[in-house]
């Protein structure tokens, strides 16, 4: 199972690391992907055939009830081979259909993506793991749709397909999450067996109406069905792949999936019924007037989606059998016809029904597949479209009373199909017939041999199907159609003659009414007009408009370009969400505080006193800078009285950094701050400090006084059992929350890179005299430094060594051995800093975090989850008075803090040296 899903995964990643392969190793791997799919998928047939479901779980979030479960049954295995089938038909067809200058690393590689997700979606046996895939499954098709990114009309079909379909997943998590909070779980199989307990509760409607928003705007029913037709801006490879076995499909599967959980009620019948009826009609008779072939093909799947609703809608098993009948046929048929348009646009360089006529003459071969699959389309016997549309006209007939559409549906059904064959005559007249075809590329002719197979498969299993059901498809439709019912299958016969009933006489007049609607149609000229844009489209351009109107002035308030504005509304932000917690009652709690001692008062008096000359010292940067430093020290030392000496040290050394580092930066500024003026903002800014500074203080206040079980005596009493360390502050760091920390070097090192792009290019202002550095300082500094550079080295590897047993480690270890460097630079000149500490610092960074990672990595090996800790003892045969050293604990995480240590000292020393060279003699302008 898990190999199943990996195999276009991993296609996607190899092309994502080969950014140069050309189409034909591009088109290998994605192929490659879904054949090894496909032969993964058959390995499992017999055990699925034989009625088994296998499974595969394994844990990944479960305190939120997210698994990474793969469950499939028969409907899971028939849509799987629907997504990798036709997905490597799709490979092999593009592979000829790109042009030369396509770039096709990234399709295929978007394309294997999309197949991953697609097939991610059918497997999931996790509603939470679901969603994951479904969103997935949209951010790849809007790197498809938006392939061709030169073009506009590709760049707003992206983003109008992503805007819907991402709402609609949004929604989707909504239902997700209330039928977990019905059920209890969001294990599929779960779900499925708690019908009855979720249609009973008071959530079921709300719930109901997320699930079907996200299966509707993904099937683009109606009214979201706008979206699909601005698509076809894609490559035809996408589209034909978009509309026959994935994205689109993804909606109808949702449907197939929960209809044993959600359908049955009256809710399901009126809201999906009614939408896949309209649907149906809206998408049939608007494909009757497009002038594009793809925009015709485009509303025809629309319509098609609404058939396959409206069936699910209906909530009967037979109904359930005959849609999922119905998503075979139409994968089969409009795959093939979406790849002949792609042909004929391809070989004519033209879509446009009023430039295409008799092509039958220059490309028999070809006509005379589009034609076979559009008799498919249009339900004509003999072909696999008949027989699912026999089912579903069955099926009207047997319509609950319900809101009287058992009375509406049958004849609204007649009408749909009557549409459909004056479409798809439109399709064969206008294109194979008719005149002489206007092409841009000359005279047309036929594709390259290999170009065609795809169509010449598809339509062949049009065929095969329509003329022998029951012996190519009777039992992938039996097994799929159990899977989807998740009940025994109810009686049905697959056969080309049922005798003379009423639905045979329903399809005859939608036959005869659809040819007779096309010749009217035809006569009067009413296919040649140029058709407006859909209503949905211009309402969410108008949307779109609207938004970005009302968002140009609020964006031109805020970004005003001035720090202490962004500032200001940060703060303000703050203090009203900080407020909210002061709300009710009960704010502060009855917990009792520490005794404050006349050093605890003292600290607090120097803290005051530094904090009001920062306030009103402030326009004097030197002074500002020297008095938020004292405060960082006297912050230290009340970290010493309360015992945690871990948090005194870092807090010592990154405040003396920060301040040594925030000097040097003010040699590149004036030495005064501008004087503020407006009283009025002076006020306000006096304000938003006290309302800051209150709110922070209050909320550190109700926090330590409210009773809370901490998760303390956990770390206490299993830092040295579990993390192998005394020093529980440290333990916590590279072992418990190993994964934070790692996140944490990883911005310090990508904002230390971030200042150093910007400091390289960087030139002081002209008003602006910065002193160099001395290359040549006072002997006194100098010797202090070269005498203290052994030491510091010494002390940082003391402080990393013992951090995992007292106060220190790797963090604390870097900040040491920055600021003896930084000492030399001082004291020895920048110039011998340089000479002396030549490194890559930029590449400490990076080696740095690959240790860190690896660290983490190497618990894969063990079986382990990632950053799993390991504490051996390790033999060391090391002569100690007259003894060997025999063995000592030795913790990987050291391993993970050497990676902490470099990445840390690299960032910093890359922006310490950057911040040395950069100068402006004084008074040179």
């Amino acid at each position: 199972m898990p190999f199943l899903l990996a195999s276009p995964f991993v296609a996607a990643l190899l092309l994502a690391l080969m950014p140069r392969a050309g189409r034909a190793m591009s088109a290998a791997l994605a192929g490659g992907g879904a054949v090894l799919g496909l032969v993964a998928l058959f390995a499992l047939a017999p055990a699925v055939f034989g009625g088994e479901v296998p499974r595969f779980s394994a844990p990944w979030l479960p305190e939120i009830g997210l698994a990474f479960s793969l469950r499939l049954d028969g409907f899971a295995w028939m849509f799987a081979l629907l997504v990798l089938g036709i997905g490597a038909l799709i490979v092999l067809y593009a592979y000829w259909y790109l042009a030369d200058d396509d770039p096709p690393q990234r399709f295929f590689a978007s394309l294997a993506l999309f197949m991953g997700a697609m097939l991610g979606v059918v497997v999931a046996g996790n509603l939470l793991l679901l969603v994951v895939f479904w969103e997935l499954t949209s951010i790849a098709s809007f790197l498809l749709i938006g392939f061709w990114n030169g073009e506009r009309a590709a760049r707003r079909g992206a983003r109008m397909a992503l805007a819907i379909t991402g709402a609609g997943g949004l929604a989707l998590l909504a239902g997700v999450l209330m039928i977990g909070r019905i059920v209890g779980s969001f294990e599929l199989d779960v779900v499925l067996a708690s019908a009855a307990q979720i249609q009973a509760h008071p959530l079921y409607v709300p719930a109901l109406l997320c699930v079907l928003l996200g299966a509707f705007t993904k099937s683009a029913q109606f009214p979201f069905h706008f979206w699909l037709p601005h698509a076809m801006a894609a490559p035809t490879p996408v589209s034909a792949y978009l509309h026959s076995a994935t994205m689109v499909k993804c909606g109808v599967f949702l449907l197939a999936r929960l209809h044993p959980a959600l359908a049955g009620s009256d809710e399901w019948f009126l809201i999906v019924s009614s939408v896949g009826l309209a649907t149906l009609l809206i998408g049939a008779f608007i494909a009757m007037f497009q002038q594009d072939l793809k925009g015709l093909l485009a509303y025809s799947t629309i319509s098609h989606l609404g058939l396959i609703t409206l069936l699910f809608g209906l909530g009967t098993e037979m109904a359930l059998v005959a849609g999922v009948f119905h998503i075979l046929n139409h994968a089969t048929f409009k795959a093939s016809l979406f790849m002949a348009a792609g042909i004929i646009d391809h070989e004519t360089g033209t879509r446009d029904f009023r430039r295409l006529n008799g092509l039958a003459k220059y490309m028999p071969i070809t006509a005379a597949l589009a034609i076979a699959a559009s008799l498919a389309m249009a339900g004509v016997p003999l072909f696999n479209g008949f027989l699912s549309k026999e089912m579903f006209l069955t099926e009207t007939l047997n319509v609950p009373t319900v809101a009287g559409l058992h009375l509406l549906i049958p004849g609204l059904a007649v009408l749909a199909a009557a549409f459909s064959v004056a479409y798809s005559i439109r399709f064969i007249h206008d294109v194979f017939f008719g005149g002489e075809p206007k092409c841009v590329k000359g005279t047309p002719h036929e594709p390259p041999r290999f170009m065609r197979v795809p169509v010449e498969v598809l339509v062949l299993i049009v065929l095969a199907v329509g003329l022998l059901p029951n012996l190519t498809i009777g039992e992938l439709l039996a097994v799929g159609a159990q899977g989807a019912l998740n009940a025994p299958l109810p009686e049905y016969k697959l056969a080309i003659w049922h005798g003379f009933n009423v639905p045979l006489l329903m399809s005859v007049i939608g036959l005869v009414g659809g040819v007779a609607l096309w010749a009217f149609l035809h006569r009067i000229g009413a296919l040649r007009a140029d058709p407006r844009a859909s209503f949905g489209k211009r309402a969410f351009d108008a949307s779109l408009d609207l938004l970005v109107a009302g968002a140009g002035p609020i964006t031109r308030a805020l970004e005003s370009g001035r720090l202490p504005a962004y500032l200001g509304w940060t703060l303000a932000a703050t203090v009203a969400a900080g407020a909210v917690a002061f709300a009710g009652e009960g704010a502060f709690g009855a917990r009792e505080t520490l005794p404050a001692g006349p050093g605890a008062w003292a600290l607090w008096v120097v803290v005051v006193i530094a904090t009001l000359a920062a306030a009103f010292g402030f326009r004097q940067r030197l002074l500002a800078v020297l008095v938020v430093g004292a405060i960082g020290l006297a912050v230290s030392l009340a970290f010493v009285f309360l015992s945690a000496p871990d948090l005194a040290l870092t807090q010592l050394m990154v405040e003396t950094l920060s301040i040594l580092l925030i000097l040097l930066a003010l040699r590149y500024l004036p030495q005064a701050s501008p004087p503020e003026r407006a009283p009025l903002r002076k006020g306000l800014h006096a304000a938003l400090a006290l309302a800051g500074g209150g709110i922070v203080g209050a909320l550190a206040y109700a926090m330590m006084t409210q009773p809370v079980a901490s998760i303390s005596e956990y770390f206490l009493r299993t830092s040295q059992s579990e993390g192998g360390g005394l020093n529980v502050v440290n333990v916590i760091i590279v072992d418990y929350r190993a994964l934070d920390t790692l996140g944490e070097i990883a911005v310090v090192g990508i904002a230390a890179l971030i200042i150093a792009a910007l400091l390289r290019n960087a030139r002081p202002q002209p008003e602006v005299a910065v002193p160099a550095l001395p290359e040549a300082p006072s002997l006194m500094l100098q010797l202090v430094a070269q005498w203290l550079l052994p030491l510091g080295l010494a002390v940082s590897l003391y402080f990393f060594l013992r951090g995992h047993n007292a106060p220190g480690g790797g963090f604390i270890a870097a900040l040491v051995l920055v600021g003896v460097v930084f000492l030399q630079a001082m004291g020895g000149g920048r110039a011998l800093a340089e000479r002396q500490f030549r490194n890559d610092w930029t590449a400490w960074i990076g080696v740095g975090l690959l240790f860190a990672a690896v660290t983490g990595l190497g618990a894969f090996a063990f079986g382990h989850p990632f950053l799993t800790s390991s504490t051996p003892y390790v033999e060391l045969p090391i002569p100690v008075v007259g003894e060997w050293l025999g063995k000592v604990p030795f913790a990987s995480a050291m391993g993970f803090d050497t990676g902490v240590y470099v990445t840390v000292a690299g960032a910093l020393l890359l922006v310490l040296f950057l911040l040395t060279r950069l100068h402006r003699p004084e008074g040179k302008r």
